[in-house]
């Protein structure tokens, strides 16, 4: 059943998808600042000579008029904000990867402020030609805080002492981060826990921090994060991460 009407202007966005409809339109998935992930119609969008032709681009920064009650609205009106570059070649890659994860883990119209700072940010950053390995550790950490993994990296499971930088840890779903030798002396055969990834308590301290810029950290957060998203998306594939697998990407 439709939700009341509603009319919202002026509201920053960034289009993640776009898909033909009928002869001259478009349906586009939005991601927006104070409304999260929206469906849109852009009615007329194809035609040769549409203002919308131009201007509903990928990793643009836009602003965006729409209205409707439905689960997909219709797009009244779209301005591109300019200052972006476009992204090209492995940066182009690695935008599909986030828009992608957008897509499948996040609910229409459910807002995440922080998220969507995360991914403006994200995506300057690609456009500025910075390394992409911890452009994208750091997205997938923020899009995994705000699923609700506020999992303390910088607290020990079950006891909350501090995480010792000089600790190897197993990051256990639903759990958190557990000491070696901690899970050793529950008499738990560590060989049983599968693909848990063994991560340097500096390691969980530098994410924590929001910091890199060690090869060690880049390496190992990029396999714990895997495993994260992987756990969140049902073991579902990513499109986009095959792609850049075949680019020996990341």
């Amino acid at each position: 059943m439709a939700g009341p009407k509603q009319r919202v202007e002026q509201q920053p966005a960034w289009m993640l998808h776009a898909l033909p409809w009928r002869e001259t339109s478009l349906i586009v998935e939005v991601f927006s600042r104070d409304h999260g992930r929206v469906g849109l119609v852009a009615k007329g969008a194809r035609r040769p000579y549409s203002q919308l032709r131009g201007v509903l681009m990928a990793f643009q920064p836009l602003l965006m008029d729409w209205s409707g009650g439905g689960e997909v609205k219709t797009l009244v009106r779209a301005e591109w904000q300019g200052g972006q570059p476009l992204l090209t070649g492995r940066a182009l890659i690695c935008g599909y990867y986030l828009n992608e994860l957008l897509v499948r883990l996040t609910a229409r119209e459910d807002p995440h402020p922080r998220l969507f700072s995360a991914y403006a940010e994200a995506v300057r950053a690609l456009g500025r030609c910075e390394p992409e390995s911890p452009i994208l550790r750091r997205f997938e950490l923020a899009l995994l805080q705000d699923l609700g993994y506020e999992a303390g990296l910088a607290e020990e499971a079950e006891s909350g002492e501090p995480v010792r930088p000089e600790g190897r840890y197993l990051y256990i779903i639903e759990r958190g981060p557990v000491r070696l030798e901690a899970l050793e002396d529950e008499g738990v055969d560590v060989a049983t826990l599968g693909d848990q990834p063994l991560l340097s308590g500096q390691t969980l301290l530098d994410m924590a921090a929001d910091d890199f810029s060690r090869a060690e950290t880049l390496a190992q957060s990029k396999h714990l994060l895997r495993m994260l998203i992987n756990h969140t998306l049902g073991g579902q594939p990513l499109q986009s991460r095959r792609v850049l697998k075949e680019l020996q990407e990341l």
